[in-house]
């Protein structure tokens, strides 16, 4: 008897929905921008304009992995001869490498909240690991789609040299680029 109801308990068990979700990317609210010193007095600024990923995480396991990619010649610097050396060789190559790409399966959370995701950032066809810290996320249901979306701004610091982006350094210019991400993604 124990053994019949050890055996339909797991079978319950393993019939019970799952409390994941999916959700796609807004391109609309989501950003990919960087930050990067200018010689010790300012910070150059830039984003990818073009995007696309999709989420998937269950608040209940704590579980989930994002896969969010971005077009590196879309990069938008607000000077176009900056740009256009962005995608040179020297740094993106986006006539070789036209995109980059995280992917994260490892969610950290506090409570109900995404806090963190560690995952792979894959630039110049190699994939080094990153962690990308959250602050304000949430979910809520958008009172315009009447689906719930989720989100918040991530960011981690990267050492550029690691993907064979190294022009500069001998002149100053820093390895090390603070990435931010801001994203919405849509339940589906």
């Amino acid at each position: 008897m124990k053994t019949l109801l050890a055996a339909a308990t797991l079978g319950l068990a393993l019939a019970a929905p799952a409390h994941s979700a999916n959700y796609v990317i807004d391109p609309t609210h989501t950003f990919v921008t960087y930050e990067i010193g200018h010689y010790g007095t300012s910070t150059n600024r830039g984003r990818f304009d073009r995007k696309e990923g999709t989420v998937m995480f269950d608040r209940a396991a704590k579980t989930g992995k994002v896969e969010i990619s971005f077009d590196m010649g879309a990069v938008s610097t607000g000077v176009a001869p900056l740009d256009k050396h962005l995608q040179s060789a020297d740094f993106f190559d986006t006539a070789r490498f036209p995109s980059a790409k995280f992917v994260g399966d490892k969610f950290v959370f506090t409570g109900d909240k995404v806090a963190q995701v560690s995952g792979t950032l894959t630039l110049r066809d190699k994939a080094m690991p990153v962690v990308l810290k959250a602050s304000n996320f949430n979910c809520y249901t958008n009172p315009m789609l009447r689906r719930e979306v989720c989100g918040g701004d991530f960011q981690t610091t990267i050492k550029r040299s690691q993907w064979g982006m190294g022009w500069g350094l001998e002149m100053g210019v820093p390895d090390e680029v603070r990435l931010l991400i801001q994203v919405e993604a849509i339940k589906q």
